[in-house]
Order: C-alpha cells, then structure tokens, then sequence
C-alpha cells in the first residue's frame, strides 16, 4: 500500500495578524509534532508548547492540538499550530514544517479531499464547505451551510435506497420467471419509482433560485440615452462607479457594481442607451446592452421627463420587471412609473425594498440543487426513471431494460455524492478551495 505523503499549509491568510493557525496532516504528523515542540499532547487536548526550529533555536510559544487518525478532519493523523501571526514567526515555522522528513506545503483544498478519500464527507458536504468559505452575503451563507450540513446528500441518499429497492423487485420477478411469485411487485416498484422522480423534480424545480443565490442575481438598468441610467448606478451603489455626462451614448460598454441587498448577492448593470446610432464603437455598446439586459435576471427600465422613452411599456416590460420615472427633481414622469431621483435621494430607498422583494421572492422557492453539476446529474437521473417506467409498462420480456435503467439512476446519485466516477469533477471542485484547506 503506498503511503502517503504528510501535509502542512497555513490556514489562516497571510499577513501581520494576532494569530495563525497551521494545519499538519498525514502518516509522519506525530513525528513532526514530536520534531517540533517534544512531548507528544493527549490528543484533542489544547497544550502550549516552545515551537522550535531545526537546530533547536525556539521560533515561539503556541497552543497546539492534536487529532488521531479516525477522528480529525482528513481522518488521518494531524494537528493545528495557533502561534503568533507576525510574518516572521509564520514564516519559520513554516520552515521547520518543511525541514522535517516527508513533509510537503499542501496543495489548494488537499485537505478537504483528503477527508472526502477517508469518508469523513461525501462531495455534496465538500462542496457546501468551499461555498461557505466563499460566502460574501448573508443568504450565501445560509444557503452554503444547509449544503455543508448535508440537505442534498440526505436526500440523495434516500432516493438511491428507493432505487435500490426498486430495482431489487424487479430482479427478482427476473431470476423467478419460470416460478409464480408470490404477490405482484409491480405496483410497489411503480410506486418507488413515482415518489422518487417527483422528489427529484420538486428539487430540480428550485434549482435556477438556488444557483442565483450562490452565483449572484443580476440586474440591469435599461433605457434610451439620458434617461439617467449612471447616475442612478452611483446612487445605488454609493460611488462614483460609472462616468455621468449629458453627452448622449457616453457609456459604451456594461459596467458592473456587486452589491449586497439583504442578504443576496447582486450585480447591478449600466447598460449602453438603446437607440439606433452609426457610431461603430457606441453600436457595439448598444448590442452588448441588450444581450445583457436579456440576460439579466431583473431589468429597472428608466424613462426621463418628457421623454418617450424607447418603446410603450408593454412592449418591453416582462414580469418583475421595474419601470421608473427618472429624474423626478426634474420633471414627472411617465404614468405608472416610479417616481426616482438618483440626485436628491427621492424614491430610492422604495426602490431598493422593490427589487429586494422581487430576488427574495426569488430565492424562496430555492432548494439544496445549487450547482450546474448537481442539476445535470439529477437530469440524467430522471431520464433513466422515465426509461425505465416505458420498459415496465411493456411486460416482462423487457423488465432486464428496466433493470439497467434503474442502475444507471442509482449511479447518477452516487456520482452526485462522489462515490463513482467523481475524479472527473474533483480537480475542478477543489481548485476553488484555499491553502490549508
């Protein structure tokens, strides 16, 4: 059996701070630790220890905590430095980690990996972790923890036992065809089978709200040239974060603002005004608006006083879509719109609660199905169980079709897991997560 190497990185990130945390792990760890300050702690004990260098020097005094094998993080031997966060004392203890035999810097998320290999968490829970490590708003962190607590594996994991099942009562109708079997499984296994593929839709169903809240929604302020769409973005996002002039066509290009908006991660858009012009560049801009704005998870349509705008309303208008009377210090305007001056503050905090409460009404029908892959997967799923309802309804000269399709569902979960087939999606996963985890 080839051993593994032993691992060390800081956990904490780099800079002057009160206190960094190192974290060691692997076969040679207790040897390091021995290497390092002595006495070999009681595991699971917090001790302070004189840290010391390859020649004996002391390098400083930290806490140390040490995990057995089977019950740390990764599994496997390990322990945590808290020392001093000067860069001079990371720095050396970094060194002396690096002189003891058989020891290496970690590689970004080696550690997490290291506890999916060992069993300590299927890939739904890593991947709730790095989402939780990358949370910047309140509903990504809530969303990310419900992942890292396990809210889709759970489930998972009872669909693939309904599969099992299911496909276990077939086989069974299979390997005793030539005898009469003692009741009809048909209807159980139907059963199974519906229950299971309703839960998966009712799950896909909330997919696309629960990828917005992890990736951000998008909103896109539209509107004809001068309708005051910058100015509004600097008023929203508190900076001067788009150039204001009252040259028509001044931006060209979709400026992006990320914003926090109770909770949820958002980026506003400042698009290019909509309207036909023969300046090649400013055309460009124009295109690239509304591709965007099409695009874009909620449009604000802006329409100055006195102005027709770019189209009636409801040519343009979609559901949750907002339409504003901009610069109302100026003049009023369209009926049915919102009166907002991004100048004087008038509207602005009723428009901001508007598009809170339309992304929040959003990402209340948000379920545990948060990425691309966990999506694609509970879609090939559902279309073996289609497959495999066809091949029951036929007889039993093709229940070995239905069979096989229920295998192939059950394999899609487990691959949602990472129990099969995950290597494929394991260096992308990990490649998001930091050093020293």
């Amino acid at each position: 059996m080839e051993t593994r190497d032993t691992i060390f990185a800081p956990a904490t990130a780099r800079g002057r701070a009160a206190v960094s945390i190192i974290r060691v792990s692997g076969p040679g760890a207790d040897a390091a630790l021995a290497r390092l300050c002595g006495a070999i702690p009681e595991a699971r004990r917090a001790v302070l220890r004189i840290l010391r260098g390859p020649e004996g020097d002391p390098i400083d005094r930290a806490l140390v905590i040490r995990f057995e094998a089977g019950a740390s993080f990764t599994g496997e031997n390990s322990f945590e430095i808290q020392c001093h966060g000067g860069r001079a004392v990371l720095a050396a203890v970094l060194d002396a980690l690096a002189s003891c035999p058989g020891l290496r810097l970690a590689e970004p998320g080696e550690f997490t990996r290291r506890a999916l290999e060992n069993g300590r968490l299927d890939l739904l829970e890593a991947e709730g972790l790095a989402d939780l490590v990358n949370a910047e708003t309140e509903g990504q962190r809530r969303q990310a923890l419900r992942a890292m607590r396990g809210a889709l594996g759970d489930q998972a994991a009872a669909w693939r036992t309904s599969l099992i099942r299911a496909r276990a009562l077939v086989e069974a109708v299979m390997d005793f065809a030539d005898e009469e079997v003692p009741e009809d499984v048909g209807p159980e296994v139907s059963a199974l089978i519906d229950q299971t593929a309703t839960a998966m839709r009712l799950a896909l169903a909330g997919a696309a709200a629960a990828e917005r809240v992890r990736e951000g929604f998008e909103v896109a302020l539209v509107g004809a040239p001068n309708a005051g769409k910058s100015t509004l973005l600097n008023a929203l996002a508190r900076r001067e974060a788009a150039i204001t002039s009252a040259t028509a066509g001044t931006t060209r290009d979709v400026i992006e603002v990320q914003m926090d908006l109770r909770g949820l991660p958002v980026t506003l858009l400042d698009t290019a005004g909509l309207r036909e012009t023969a300046d090649d560049i400013e055309a460009i801009g124009v295109a690239r608006a509304r591709e965007r704005a099409d695009a874009a998870d909620l449009r604000i349509w802006l329409q100055a006083p006195g102005s027709a705008g770019i189209a009636p309303p409801e040519a343009w208008l979609r559901e949750g879509d907002l339409w504003l009377g901009s610069m109302a210090d100026v003049g009023d305007g369209p009926e049915g719109a919102i009166p907002v001056s991004a100048r004087t503050g008038e509207g602005l905090d009723r428009l901001i609660d508007r598009i809170a409460s339309e992304l929040e009404s959003r990402a209340a029908g948000a379920s545990a199905v948060v990425r691309a892959r966990h999506r694609k997967a509970l879609e090939a799923g559902l279309a073996h169980l289609d497959r495999a309802t066809l091949w029951l309804g036929r007889g039993e000269a093709l229940l070995d079709l239905a069979a096989e399709e229920l295998r192939l569902a059950s394999a899609m979960l487990e691959t949602l897991l990472g129990r099969v087939d995950a290597e494929r999606v394991l260096d992308d996963i990990f490649a998001e997560f930091c050093l020293g985890k």
